[in-house]
C-alpha cells in the first residue's frame, strides 16, 4: 500500500533501517577482525612496491592502535608477476614481509595464471607463501562483502 505522500510502509521501514545504521551495526558486530584487501593488477614494479609499502604501513598503523589487521594482497591480470617466482622483482621484500606480518596473505588469480601459462607456454611457479584464488577480482568482492576495506595499488 502506498500512502498519500508516495511512501510505502516497506519503503519507510527500509529507509529507517538505512538511516539508523541498523544494517551496518549488525554487519560490524559480525566481523571478528578488521581486514584490508589490496589489489595489484599492473606489472609495473613501482605499483607492486606501493602495494607492499601499503601493507607495511597499514600493519604498523593498526598495531600502534593495538588492533589486529588482516591484510590480503591480491594479484590479478598483469599484476600476477608480483607473486611469480620467475619474474617478481620483490621476492626478498615479500618474504621478509610475510615473516614479519603473520596476518598478511598473498593471493594470485588462478584464471590470470592459466591465461599467462597458455600464452607463455610454461608453468608459472609461485613465490613461497602465495596462494591461488579462482578469480582475483572475485576474491576482492568476497572480502568487501565481509566488510573489508579495498585499496587499488
Amino acid at each position: 500500500m502506498i500512502s498519500a505522500n508516495g511512501w510505502s510502509r516497506r519503503g519507510l521501514l527500509a529507509g529507517t533501517a538505512i538511516l539508523t545504521g541498523g544494517g551496518a551495526a549488525a554487519a560490524k558486530e559480525d566481523r571478528l577482525s578488521e581486514g584490508v584487501a589490496i589489489l595489484i593488477d599492473s606489472n609495473e614494479s613501482y605499483v607492486m612496491g606501493h602495494a607492499i609499502s601499503y601493507s607495511a604501513n597499514l600493519a604498523k598503523h593498526f598495531a600502534e592502535r593495538g588492533a589486529k589487521l588482516l591484510i590480503e594482497v591480491i594479484a590479478n591480470g598483469k599484476g600476477i608477476d608480483v607473486f611469480r617466482a620467475d619474474k617478481s622483482p620483490l621476492i626478498e621484500p615479500l618474504a621478509t614481509m610475510r615473516q614479519s606480518l603473520p596476518n598478511l596473505t598473498y593471493s594470485m588469480c588462478a584464471s590470470s595464471k592459466t591465461i599467462a601459462e597458455a600464452k607463455e607456454q610454461i608453468t608459472i611457479p609461485l613465490i613461497p607463501g602465495a596462494n591461488l584464488v579462482p578469480f582475483g577480482i572475485g576474491r576482492v568482492v568476497d572480502l568487501q562483502l565481509k566488510g573489508w576495506a579495498y585499496i587499488h595499488a
